[in-house]
């Protein structure tokens, strides 16, 4: 079974939803020595079969990971995410678009994509947004599949751990896009992700996969001194590469510091908190948008596909970490060469 203590270059590829994941992408951090992940969110069944086959067909013997996102109990109280629609109206008048009813039916797929998973096995499955059952993380192992799971508290990891999962993922704060916190209705732990990772390693003796804000060679070093952590984990850093599947207003933004140099975290397209690049839409909804994953995801999908269209970043979920001035347009596969490099390097002037 894989193990991440065994990379031969320490970088994980973050599985981002939404398009960025692809197989090109996973396959470039592959080939230079990493692990990458497709990310399985908001993806039919269907297409995710399609892009684990494409994977396979570009890596070879190489490992690979496929993440699910974990369904969670919505609230009971859905007054406040009819209100929030009621507050979108004119966004979606400003784009020529209609705002759907909320389907609280939407798994996300979870059963068949797990079943996919058990008949087709990959080397590594991941969860966020909560703890995978432990059934589902018997039939894995039985399956011959290492299981991760995304953790951002020490109360988190220890429950984690006690499923028998093989590795943690530790997401700080500085991490882009959604916290894979349980709760989606509470406030993220904002413990810095150097001190998270500290006290996670109290509870728990599994390998660490730290992710939060990474983007150098000297953040890699950083995480990975001493024995605290397997391995880093980003995200952000390969959003410009040409392998991601990263829209063109989306990466204009990322290289256009003047207008988009701040990063903020909102509920105000998805209902979970995320951290993005702040534009409009976040200016305008983040004080009013309610907790209601996947409801408020749902409601704003064809506002930012409209915005996406027309090009749009004011009204795009521009997700980034803390570190997203630091993204080039360079090849992936480069890319994990040169920040690997460029740790090692740090590494062997620091004591670890």
């Amino acid at each position: 079974m894989f193990s991440v203590l065994r990379l031969p270059v320490p970088i994980v590829q973050a599985p981002m939803a939404g398009g960025p994941a692809t197989p090109e992408l996973v396959a470039a951090v592959v080939r230079a020595g990493g692990l990458g992940f497709l990310a399985a969110g908001y993806l039919s069944p269907g297409a995710l079969g399609e892009r684990i086959a494409r994977t396979r067909e570009l890596v070879g013997p190489g490992p690979f990971g496929v993440n699910v996102f974990v369904p969670r109990p919505l609230p009971e109280d859905l007054a406040p995410v009819h209100r929030y629609r009621a507050e979108l109206a004119a966004d979606a008048e400003r784009y020529g678009v209609a705002l759907p009813e909320p389907d609280v039916h939407d798994t996300d797929h979870w059963e068949r994509k797990l079943e996919l998973l058990l008949a087709d096995p990959v080397p590594v499955v991941s969860f966020t947004f909560g703890p995978p059952p432990a059934a589902t993380v018997a039939a894995l192992h039985a399956a011959g599949t290492a299981v991760v799971a995304t953790v951002t508290s020490p109360r988190e990891a220890a429950e984690a751990a006690g499923l028998g999962v093989d590795a943690l993922c530790v997401q700080g704060p500085e991490a882009g896009g959604h916290r894979g916190c349980f709760d989606p209705e509470a406030d993220p732990d904002d413990t810095p992700l150097p001190l998270l990772l500290a006290r996670v390693r109290e509870r728990t003796g599994l390998p660490l996969i730290a992710a939060g804000g990474l983007a150098t060679g000297a953040d890699i070093a950083a995480v990975l001194r001493g024995d605290t952590t397997a391995a880093a984990q980003l995200g952000t850093a390969y959003l410009r590469t040409p392998e991601a599947g990263t829209g063109a207003a989306y990466r204009a933004a990322l290289a256009d510091p003047g207008t988009f140099g701040r990063t903020t975290v909102t509920r105000a397209f998805s209902g979970r908190p995320a951290r993005g690049l702040r534009n409009r839409f976040i200016d305008d909804h983040t004080a009013t948008a309610p907790a209601g994953y996947p409801l408020l995801h749902q409601l704003t999908k064809p506002l930012r596909a409209a915005a996406a269209a027309a090009g749009d970043p004011h009204g795009l979920s521009l997700w980034a970490g803390t570190g997203h001035r630091h993204t080039t347009g360079e090849g992936a596969e480069e890319l994990t060469r040169r920040l690997w490099r460029e740790a090692e390097g740090v590494r062997g002037t620091t004591p670890s």
